[in-house]
């Protein structure tokens, strides 16, 4: 009688419980078990989307879809035409657990709750037959000629033939992953809001427009979207996304770097100062207060048109305005500039750049190039997305892929 093949699956979350479901059943005959270092699974889960999970991103052209990975993008592709949005629904729907989309794309349980997909990936992997062991921390791993010898916290020794990691960015891991032969790209923060503590604007806190143009410094990095005024900064999609695919870069500045915002984006420098003189024209005793002649709210444009107006101070009728006033208001609104003095963590969700180097995994099977039998899924590795629904799919469909390839 043959051997019974074991699978060892690293990280409790969901990449390890996807792919621990998804290698157990394609290959029943397979011992798989799933390993937690804490005594709780599934937490990133639990908070994402505030608690109620951004399962993934109605976005089912693979070629729009991988837009959305500034690190990723070309090993994607091809996991993509294989398992990508519309898979992940399927796969769910088929559990049980059915997927409202929302205006801005995202996607959620209908029950608004984390704790139905939770429910769902437990649920399925105990009726797979997955074994599932927490707080089982892993101190080392061995490779010799069969597999892999597995070290653990309370020194236990473990062994199985074929190894997948999914345990997210955990620098213990990434020590042990490099003693296997991988390099590691180094880790920094994505999905951040930019921090700017002398803003103007900060009284404005809670404003929102819905499209700016943001562009770095001199740099090529610029991003069109959502922007929101807070009390420390500027967050928003734009935001969000422009701190994703400039992660690097302004890792290196040390998170200080100037920036400029196009408050009107659509609208010409010409088309602009046009308006602003029809508006004086047909306007000339109001007051410039009263009103925005522009797509800008109202407090937003006093702000902006009048930065010098102190509290109580009447402001300037439109027939007192020149049109030097107007040139400068017109610039101000086209390209208005801030000092990023560092950053801040977007709600309670972290995400990373940087883990294991794509060029060393085979995205066919997830398997590692270096080392035979050791396969990823995940955050280990460099990607990441530009918003939580992103990422997930990324879990989902690299830990589907290893489940299928692992025998």
């Amino acid at each position: 009688m043959s051997k019974k093949l074991r699978v060892i699956v690293v990280g409790g979350g969901a990449a390890g419980f996807f792919g621990a479901i998804a290698c157990k059943e394609a290959h029943p005959e397979c011992e798989v078990i799933l390993m937690e270092k804490f005594g709780q699974v599934l937490s990133k889960v639990r908070i994402s989307g505030g608690g109620r999970c951004n399962v993934t991103h109605s976005c089912f052209d693979v070629s729009a879809l991988v837009k959305n990975y500034p690190r990723g993008e070309k090993a994607l592709r091809s996991a993509f035409m294989r398992f990508q949005p519309e898979q992940t629904i399927e796969w769910f729907l088929k559990r049980g657990v059915h997927l409202k989309t929302e205006a801005d794309g995202r996607m959620f349980p209908i029950t608004d709750s984390s704790e139905t997909i939770i429910d769902c990936l437990m649920t399925t992997a105990k009726k797979s037959g997955v074994e599932l062991r927490v707080q089982c921390g892993i101190q080392d791993i061995i490779k010799n000629e069969n597999g892999f010898n597995l070290i653990l916290s309370n020194d236990e020794v473990m062994e199985c033939d074929k190894l997948l990691i999914a345990t997210g960015s955990s620098n213990k891991v990434y020590e042990l992953i490099k003693k296997l032969g991988h390099n590691i790209v180094p880790q920094v923060p994505s999905l951040f809001t930019f921090n700017v503590p002398n803003s103007p604007l900060k009284e404005l806190s809670g404003i929102a427009v819905q499209q700016v143009h943001l562009k770095i410094g001199n740099t090529l990095l610029e991003q069109t979207g959502p922007l929101l005024i807070t009390h420390f900064g500027f967050s928003g999609p734009a935001i969000l996304k422009l701190s994703a695919w400039g992660a690097r870069i302004l890792a290196e500045s040390n998170y200080k770097a100037p920036f400029h915002i196009n408050w009107l984006p659509t609208i010409s420098h010409e088309k602009l100062k046009d308006i602003l003189v029809d508006y004086k024209k047909n306007n000339h005793l109001k007051l410039m207060t009263s009103e925005s002649p522009i797509d800008l709210p109202k407090n937003l444009w006093k702000k902006l048109a009048l930065p010098d107006l102190k509290d109580g101070e009447e402001a300037p009728r439109w027939s007192q305005v020149s049109l030097k006033q107007i040139n400068q208001i017109v610039e101000k609104l086209k390209k208005d500039t801030y000092q990023i003095q560092g950053k801040t963590t977007f709600k309670e969700e972290f995400v990373t750049c940087g883990g294991v180097s794509l060029n060393e995994v085979d995205f066919k099977t997830m398997e590692s190039r270096i080392c035979k039998g050791l396969y990823f899924a995940g955050e280990v590795l460099d990607i990441d997305g530009v918003t939580g629904g992103f990422n997930f799919q990324n879990a989902w469909t690299t830990s589907w892929i290893a489940g299928q390839s692992i025998n």
